[in-house]
C-alpha cells in the first residue's frame, strides 16, 4: 500500500514531463480500530513500502503528517522547480497523433475481487463461480506490480519523443481521464480509442459478473477507476511506435491505443474495443 501510494502520488508530476522530484512530504492517515499490536506491524511495512519507492524514484522524503482516522489512508504531495523546458504541457495534440498507454487497465476489479474472496461477500458468492481463488490471486499480484511501478521510465521517453500532451490515468478511468486531456487542447481534437489493454481474463469476466447480477464496473466502457494508473500520453505515429519499443526493450509495457482525430475536445472509446490480455 506504501509503494502504491507513493507511485500514485509522483505521477501526477510526471505526467506533466517532470522527471526529477525535488521533495515530497508523506500523509498517513492511521485507522481507529487498529489495535497496538496491528499498528506495531501495519504502520511500519506502509512506510518502508513508500520510502523504498522514493527511494527507487531518487526523491527524499522531508516530512509530513500522520493523523487518527477512522480508515487507513496514505498518501503524500510532491513537487519540483522546473525550467519550461523540464515541463511538457498537455496541450499540443494534434490530428494524426496516437494515443499510448502505459499500464494495462482492471485495477479496481483486481482488489475488489481479492477483497470480496478474503471477506466471503455476497459479491463473492457469486464471482466465485466464475473465477478460482488461484487466478483471482494472481490477477491480484499482476494489478500490485503495475501499480507499484513507476511511470519515471514513460516520463523521461516523453522528452525523448517529443510527447504534444499526457495525463495520467486514476480515479476517473480511461474515459474520463481522455476526455479531461481531451478538453484541454489547443486544437480541435477528438480523442478516439479503439484498444484496451486489460488484466488477463477481466474483460469476459466483467461480462459473466453484470450477466450473473453482481457490480458492473464498466470497465469495457473506460469508466473503472484505476489506482496508480499508466500515463496516456499523445505522440506523432513515428513517435508513438518508437516510444512503445523504447518502452518494451526496458522491460515496461506500452500499447498504441487510439487516435486523435479532428473533432470537438472529447474522448470516445469504441463499442467494439480490440481487447488486449495483459499478464506480468
Amino acid at each position: 500500500m506504501g509503494k502504491v501510494a507513493c507511485a500514485n502520488v509522483l505521477s501526477d508530476l510526471y505526467a506533466m514531463g517532470v522527471c526529477e522530484v525535488d521533495n515530497m512530504l508523506l500523509l498517513l492517515g492511521i485507522a481507529k480500530e487498529l489495535s497496538h499490536a496491528q499498528r506495531k506491524v501495519v504502520i511500519p511495512l506502509m512506510l518502508e513500502g513508500f520510502r523504498d519507492l522514493a527511494r527507487e524514484a531518487g526523491v527524499t522524503i522531508n516530512g509530513g503528517q500522520t493523523v487518527v482516522n477512522p480508515w487507513m489512508i496514505i498518501g503524500g504531495v510532491a513537487t519540483s522547480v522546473c525550467t519550461s523546458k523540464e515541463i511538457l504541457l498537455p496541450n499540443k495534440a494534434v490530428s494524426g497523433d496516437k494515443l499510448v498507454l502505459t499500464k494495462p487497465l482492471g485495477t479496481q476489479v483486481a482488489v475488489n475481487l481479492h477483497q470480496w474472496m478474503n471477506l466471503s461477500t455476497p459479491s463473492w458468492q457469486i464471482a466465485k463461480d466464475l473465477i478460482s481463488p488461484d487466478d483471482v490471486i494472481s490477477r491480484y499480484n499482476d494489478a500490485t506490480i503495475s501499480m507499484t511501478t513507476l511511470n519515471l521510465a514513460a516520463a523521461k521517453l516523453m522528452h525523448v519523443h517529443g510527447a504534444h500532451a499526457a495525463t495520467d490515468v486514476t480515479g476517473f478511468g480511461l474515459l474520463g481521464h481522455s476526455r479531461n486531456l481531451a478538453e484541454f487542447q489547443t486544437a480541435d481534437v477528438d480523442f478516439s480509442i479503439h484498444t484496451l489493454p486489460i488484466l488477463a481474463g477481466f474483460a469476459e469476466l466483467c461480462k459473466e459478473l453484470v450477466a450473473a447480477g453482481a457490480r458492473n464496473f464498466k470497465l469495457l466502457e473506460g469508466l473503472s477507476s484505476e489506482t496508480s494508473g499508466g500515463l496516456l500520453v499523445c505522440l506523432s505515429a513515428d513517435a508513438a511506435e518508437k516510444f512503445v519499443e523504447d518502452m518494451k526493450s526496458g522491460g515496461g509495457k506500452a500499447w498504441i491505443i487510439g487516435d486523435v482525430i479532428p473533432g470537438t475536445k472529447t474522448s470516445r472509446i469504441s463499442p467494439t474495443p480490440e481487447i488486449i490480455e495483459v499478464k506480468y
